[in-house]
């Protein structure tokens, strides 16, 4: 851990140094190293003096001193602890992961937050193929831990938050640790603003495209040369939703991936496939709805039909938990703002959005 020095503040200000602000230098621990809590040419030194625009730093050797406001000044010491417990666990630190850890940091501060940066940025779900699979921010940790304590968890949120990904490689590990024997992954036949029957080729030719994004989870997590395996043994199968009809799936761990494509009756189709020994996360964004005019969303209406029942979960994520690029999140945000200003009156009508 990162040791302070305080510096008592002087009641005459020396030059260059106003009164109301603080002092401290940070001993940065000797096994700790420079390059990995500064960053490659001082990109995460960047990062710092961007979010910390009151705060001046600056580093010697192994001390880095800090200069501020008192409040801005304890939570930059509070950053540096958080990305010096990172380093010691051995993961490397991004710019990306230390403006998140700013965030929640300042969640804390704002007293809307209670994870600690190192607790979120360390929580290793599965590792593959040389890299490791963890969630990258509070709302993510809590949807995997969801994931962990409950039998059915709904994730529901926009665009690239990981959704889908987080769930997929907690199906993995589960298959991995005996805790299950087979994956089902599968997805409602609704495609945005085409029609699967318009699509060349066989009935296989048409739907495999569009489960290519489960194919392409899978690739990522598991060895590419055991997936045809594992599928041929029916260990992973990957099917629209309508072959779920009649089953009952026990010891299975299930996703029901863009299901708000689903209508109220397929939802609860879906749902009650559940057997014994199973578990089954759905994830979807309610505000990419493709399914036909005047055709509810059964994501929609499930979270007020099973909201409050003992062991099903809602983890609701937002654009500050989008882990694409950065106009993603500010995309999101746009969109969101559009659809509170527009009439309201079409949209009891079931129309269609994209």
């Amino acid at each position: 851990m990162a040791s302070t020095e305080p510096t008592p503040e002087p009641t005459a200000a020396p030059s260059g140094q106003a009164l109301g602000t603080a002092r401290h230098v940070i001993v940065v621990p000797p096994e700790v190293p420079m390059v990995g809590l500064l960053g490659a040419r001082d990109e995460l030194l960047r990062v710092l003096e961007r979010a910390f625009t009151r705060v001046d730093v600056l580093v010697r050797g192994n001390e880095i001193t800090v200069t501020g406001t008192a409040a801005e000044v304890a939570l930059l010491e509070r950053l540096v602890d958080q990305m010096t417990t990172v380093l010691r666990s051995g993961q490397a630190l991004s710019p990306d992961a230390v403006e998140r850890s700013v965030a929640m940091l300042r969640a804390q501060a704002n007293g809307t937050g209670d994870d600690r940066p190192a607790d979120v940025l360390t929580m290793n779900i599965l590792s593959s193929r040389g890299r490791t699979i963890r969630p990258k921010t509070v709302n993510q940790k809590h949807y995997v831990e969801a994931i962990d304590e409950h039998t059915v968890v709904f994730g529901i949120g926009p665009a690239g938050t990981g959704k889908t990904y987080l769930a997929m490689a907690k199906a993995v590990q589960a298959l991995q640790a005996k805790q299950v024997n087979r994956i089902v992954l599968t997805r409602p036949a609704v495609e945005a603003g085409e029609r699967l029957g318009f699509l060349p080729g066989t009935l296989t030719d048409k739907i495999d495209p569009y489960l290519r994004p489960l194919y392409d989870a899978l690739h990522d997590m598991l060895d590419p040369d055991s997936i045809p395996r594992l599928m041929a043994a029916g260990t992973i199968e990957v099917a629209p939703l309508a072959y779920m009809r009649g089953r009952t799936l026990n010891d299975a761990f299930i996703i029901l991936d863009e299901a708000q494509n689903t209508s109220p009756e397929q939802m609860k189709m879906f749902l009650t496939r559940l057997g014994f020994g199973s578990k089954i996360v759905v994830t979807g964004d309610v505000t990419q709805v493709d399914l036909p005019s005047g055709t509810e969303s059964g994501l929609r209406v499930v979270q007020d039909i099973l909201e409050g029942i003992e062991d099903v979960h809602f983890s609701r994520l937002t654009s500050s938990d989008v882990v694409r690029h950065r106009l993603v999140g500010e995309i999101v945000d746009a969109y969101g703002r559009w659809e509170e200003a527009r009439p309201r009156a079409g949209a009891a009508h079931g129309g269609r959005k994209r």
